[in-house]
């Protein structure tokens, strides 16, 4: 009876904001939810897993990836390569699967304009002070890292106004249930929908 293209729900935040745990925690409530796994350049944190978490390869590799053209998005962030291939994105979408995309601030801007109907999603710490000590209970970044990652933040944030909606991260409980909320809103959105009846013209 109903008809849709997939939805691409892109979710950035600055680095310690919680985003990846949020995304993780999102797709076990949503198991319909498809999640593309970005390319990257750096190296593995502790437990993360190649093909599940990120795929990671040589810059060397990255670069022929992007002379192939097979990137919807690219940025550098903090010195390395991540990219979002567009096949699978495609592919998902086309089959009428939403996508979550988990990306920094230079991606979600190019696929907005890629993808003029894609939902964006803000992430935010409730203070500068308490990203700091996310990123330092992490203990996976240098002091001079840290320190990267907290200029580049305060660079980020200003940027909340281009995105459509905000989630203050103070809970993960509750920032699971707001962003579980804006996807099914979206979902029932009219104008993403073809509704059809076999006795009925609509």
């Amino acid at each position: 009876m109903i008809d849709r293209r997939g939805t691409l729900f892109v979710v950035s935040a600055p680095s310690g904001a919680g985003k990846t745990t949020l995304c993780h925690e999102i797709r076990l409530r949503l198991l319909d939810l498809a999640y593309s796994v970005s390319v990257t350049t750096r190296a593995p944190r502790p437990g993360e897993v190649d093909g599940k978490d990120f795929r990671f390869v040589t810059e060397s590799e990255f670069r022929a990836m992007l002379d192939r053209g097979e990137f919807a998005e690219w940025a550098v962030v903090h010195g390395n390569l991540y990219g979002t291939r567009a096949d699978a994105l495609e592919t998902a979408l086309g089959e009428g699967r939403d996508v979550l995309l988990d990306i920094d601030t230079q991606g979600a801007a190019q696929l907005r304009t890629r993808y003029p109907e894609a939902v964006l999603v803000f992430i935010v710490a409730p203070s500068m002070a308490e990203l700091e000590q996310r990123l330092r209970e992490r203990r996976s970044d240098a002091e001079r890292e840290i320190a990267r990652r907290l200029d580049r933040a305060r660079h980020e944030v200003v940027m909340w106004r281009q995105y459509d909606y905000l989630i203050v991260n103070r809970d993960l409980k509750e920032a699971a249930e707001q962003l579980e909320a804006i996807i099914q809103a979206e979902r029932c959105r009219t104008t993403r929908l073809e509704l059809r009846f076999p006795d009925l013209e609509v």
